[in-house]
């Protein structure tokens, strides 16, 4: 059961309730673990398997605001009297968005500051349903493209050992030319015998 608030603002009190039927819903699309910043290999293998579990599954539009107007541009008398336009509103605190993701979702052209929220439009097919897919499946490749992003890769004990390398090569190069370089400058002071 949801309690209201009357001291609650129109829009906390909509937040409010839509989180609460989300949660309390039986939902296809699993909530990511809680995590904020990926430093551990656990931590890592978590967000691996909630992505391999993303990437399959798809957003549902009761996730999200979609409003319809009338596409811009030439199209003929279709633009002029069918809203084809969908617009795609999804809040960054949404229950189902990886916590760790969070950041580059916010350096993203799509974000929208004032209300915390991604923004994204189509109006590129003529039917409606087809640019609320389209916006859908824009919405899924930034979440999925922002949570792997933040993922940390272990290098492998190849990559290692040829770091290793590299670096005790470079280690010994610098040493040879700082004993040449040395040796240019003992040979500047003057012996004067």
């Amino acid at each position: 059961m949801i309690r209201l608030s009357l001291r609650e603002s129109p829009v906390t009190l909509w937040w409010r309730t839509r989180t609460q039927r989300f949660a309390s819903s039986n939902h296809s699309t699993r909530f990511p673990p809680s995590i904020d910043t990926l430093g551990t290999p656990e931590e890592n293998a978590q967000a691996r398997e909630w992505i391999a579990s993303f990437r399959t599954s798809a957003v549902i539009k009761g996730d999200v605001e979609l409003t319809y107007s009338r596409s811009s541009g030439p199209g003929g008398q279709n633009v002029n009297k069918v809203n084809t336009k969908a617009t795609l509103r999804c809040h960054l605190k949404s229950p189902w968005m990886p916590l760790w993701a969070k950041d580059t979702l916010k350096k993203s052209p799509a974000y929208v500051s004032s209300s915390e929220s991604i923004l994204i439009t189509s109006s590129v097919h003529r039917s409606q349903p087809e640019n609320v897919q389209e916006c859908l499946s824009k919405l899924h490749a930034l979440i999925l493209s922002a949570a792997e992003s933040c993922l940390v890769n272990e290098p492998s004990k190849e990559q290692r050992q040829r770091v290793e390398r590299l670096q005790r090569a470079e280690k010994a190069r610098r040493r040879q030319d700082k004993d040449r370089r040395s040796a240019v400058k003992k040979g500047r002071k003057g012996g004067g015998d």
